[in-house]
């Protein structure tokens, strides 16, 4: 897996239950996934179109950094299908990552009329060839 962005929990990200709040892990997630769909398929205009069940499997409090990787498991025409992983860095343990949630997701290119259309064959060629 590839490290693809980090964040900081803040206070403004927490929930009533003093966690970090599930839609915004979820929003950093679908913003890292996309951002990593878009550099691997070499275009800005990827969204999101399905995300697989995730489970929240440790809380997140203030200050904590979080680390999310991805990877790709599949390339179809005009989607990518990644692996999205989210950790909490434990600094108290040495730097050690313990697994908050993760899930798939798929990406799709779409034109400027917001329909899905293929990725660059070279793009797609070049990206199963890396799988």
């Amino acid at each position: 897996m590839e490290l693809i962005s980090t964040k900081i929990c803040k206070t403004s990200d927490i929930g009533v239950n003093d966690n970090l709040f599930g839609g915004t892990m979820l929003s950093w997630m679908d913003e890292a996934g996309g951002t990593y769909a878009a550099i691997k398929c070499c275009t800005p205009n990827m969204i999101t179109l399905k995300i697989d069940e995730v489970v929240f499997q440790r809380p997140v409090k203030v200050k904590e950094h979080i680390k999310i990787y991805g990877k790709i498991l599949s390339i179809g025409k005009s989607s990518i299908k990644l692996k999205i992983e989210a950790y909490r860095l434990n600094f108290n343990e040495h730097g050690q990552e313990d697994l908050v949630c993760s899930t798939q997701m798929l990406f799709v290119r779409i034109n400027e009329n917001g329909r899905a259309t293929p990725i660059e064959e070279m793009v797609r060629v070049n990206l199963v060839k890396n799988l």
